[in-house]
């Protein structure tokens, strides 16, 4: 959920602003401090898929010329916002592995 949160925030303010720069975030502190473990897997499976299928649209309504803005993301080189989207879609797919798994 945090890495949804951070990239939807990522789309639109680059798109928005042209160019991007933002920090990166901490990863494990997250995971620890929303305390994920704790909530219902379902109840976080929907919430997951909601705010991605959400994601999707918002990607489908910024400008295609977007895709070559310039975004700066903590102590990472530049990337396009293009390559964080596509990056963004591998990273679901690792995730869906393990909700997969996790549903066997």
């Amino acid at each position: 959920m945090d890495s949804a949160c951070n990239n939807h925030q990522r789309f639109v303010r680059a798109a928005i602003q042209g160019k991007l720069v933002f920090p990166a975030y901490e990863q494990d502190q997250l995971v620890k401090l929303q305390q994920f473990r704790q909530m219902d897997w379902g109840f976080l499976v929907d919430l997951w898929t909601s705010y991605n299928r959400f994601l999707a649209h918002v990607l489908t309504c910024i400008p295609a010329g977007a895709a070559k803005i310039s975004c700066k993301i903590g102590k990472n080189k530049p990337a396009t916002l293009g390559f964080i989207a596509q990056d963004y879609v591998e990273h679901l797919k690792h995730h869906l592995g393990q909700i997969l798994e996790g549903s066997s």
